[in-house]
């Protein structure tokens, strides 16, 4: 996983905290176990797990309009792209199979 791609696993927290989503929720759309979020969750530092795994809970907040900020002397987070209810709207959507994204044939 490239730096520019790394997020900590305070991030991932922060990030479906703030889509208001559970962490079964999450685990599901990343289809990825609880267990695995979890422990990618409380890594110190960047995101334990396989990149992969990683890669997946990022894009699944990412569609659920969460961005993540690198560090660039900052601090690195999270920032929520769309309103509450637009969340709630994609988080239903997803439930539901999904918006159209990259990975529909």
């Amino acid at each position: 996983m490239s730096e520019a791609e790394q997020v900590s696993g305070r991030q991932i927290a922060a990030g479906r905290v703030l889509a208001g989503i559970g962490q079964d929720r999450l685990a599901r759309l990343a289809n990825i176990s609880i267990t695995t979020l979890r422990r990618m969750e409380s890594s110190e530092g960047p995101a334990g797990g396989l990149p992969n795994n990683v890669r997946a809970v990022k894009a699944a907040l990412e569609q659920l309009g969460i961005r993540f900020i690198p560090e660039n002397g900052g601090g690195a987070g999270v920032r929520l792209k769309f309103s509450a209810s637009e969340v709630r709207r994609i988080a239903t959507l997803e439930g539901e199979g999904g918006i159209v994204a990259d990975d529909d044939f």
